[in-house]
């Protein structure tokens, strides 16, 4: 597992695919700049604990079955908010203003996934195991890459993520007229 800052750049990296699909740069923002905040969503089970002796760290809420219950529910939500906020046709194209569920809930599951993924590359020092295909199979997996109070990996994971995507909106320069952007 990693930290906020790590968990948090790990979402911007898995976030980042969404500059070549997403056809406006300010939609591709949004949809970045949202969706990113999600990455730290199965922690819920550490504030939950403090309800429920039965909910422990890493356990139900970090498992992709879990991470997807979620975005079905929280996904559409969030698509719904930025449709009706972001109400503008500079923001929203066509195909983009009517999938704005879909929207949503891929941004919340990426980074979902992500978090849970970003878990999987430390030991169990001071959590347990994660078993992130439950219940469809129950082993934890973990590859022990980094230790969680790594300051570099974890701090280097949100750096790559926030130089990625600004990058990539360097990158997508918007056309003059159309509103649409292209990326020559």
């Amino acid at each position: 597992m990693v930290d906020v800052s790590g968990h948090l750049g790990m979402a911007l990296i898995w976030l980042a695919p969404a500059w070549f699909v997403i056809d406006r740069r300010k939609t591709a923002a949004t949809f970045v700049g949202v969706g990113f905040w999600f990455g730290m969503m199965p922690d819920v089970d550490l504030v939950l604990s403090n309800w429920l002796p039965t909910v422990k760290h890493h356990g139900v809420f970090h498992t992709v079955f879990t991470v997807t219950i979620l975005a079905a529910v929280v996904g559409p939500l969030v698509g719904w908010v930025l449709k009706t906020t972001l109400d503008d046709s500079e923001w929203f194209s066509d195909a983009a203003e009517a999938n704005a569920y879909s929207l949503g809930f891929v941004m919340v599951f990426v980074s979902g996934v992500a978090h849970v993924f970003a878990d999987m590359l430390s030991a169990p020092d001071i959590a347990e195991a994660v078993e992130p295909l439950w219940p469809l199979y129950r082993q934890s997996f973990g590859i022990d890459v980094i230790w969680y109070n790594n300051p570099w990996f974890n701090w280097g994971l949100l750096a790559v993520g926030v130089l990625l995507n600004v990058g990539l909106y360097y990158w997508r320069k918007p056309s003059a007229e159309s509103g649409v952007s292209t990326t020559s």
